[in-house]
């Protein structure tokens, strides 16, 4: 059958007895990536967090801003760093629940830091969103206001900003752009 067929159903949670997760379609998850059905982590990818906002799913994170997981995780998961311990954490979680299958090594494509070459953890945090085409204007001229070097990147990103559909003020990044 296909993965169309289970669209609408759900599945019982693996370690939170009661709780249901619903079995959503999504156009990331193929048969060249992946083994069928996945969870959704909408506070830890862009994909997932697009599909999370289409149905209405609530975006908690359960990892802090060190990687270890916050005290929603639960208390067995608690301050345990989601790369390290808390793997083992969630293993045992499962073999204890009655519904682990199989474990392998398998190499994850997380995103890397240049500077210290560690996985890095994608996590929502807690921004001012705005979706207002006021905003957009101004960026806009402002930018053209900008004396940018090389002049070609004005264009690119003028481009970019006519495609935003979101805007989020952060001072977050410490880097720039061109």
């Amino acid at each position: 059958f296909s993965g169309a067929d289970l669209a609408g159903g759900s599945c019982a949670h693996p370690t939170i007895p009661g709780r249901v997760s619903p079995l959503l379609p999504a156009n990331h998850v193929t048969m060249t990536k992946g083994t069928g059905l996945v969870h959704t982590a909408p506070a830890h990818g862009m994909e997932d967090y697009s599909v999370a906002s289409h149905h209405q799913l609530p975006t908690d994170c359960l990892v802090d801003e060190s990687g270890y997981f916050t005290e929603a995780a639960g208390p067995e998961l608690k301050s345990k760093n989601v790369l390290e311990e808390g793997n083992e954490a969630v293993i045992k979680m499962l073999q204890a629940a009655g519904s682990f299958l199989k474990e392998e090594k398998y190499v994850h494509s997380y995103p890397y830091d240049w500077r210290t070459k560690k996985p890095i953890i994608i996590r929502a945090s807690k921004q001012w969103f705005v979706n207002t085409a006021d905003v957009k204007a101004a960026a806009q001229d402002v930018l053209k206001k900008v004396k940018v070097i090389p002049t070609s990147a004005v264009n690119r990103m003028l481009e970019m900003l006519d495609r935003r559909t979101f805007w989020c003020i952060s001072r977050q990044r410490c880097w720039g752009v061109p």
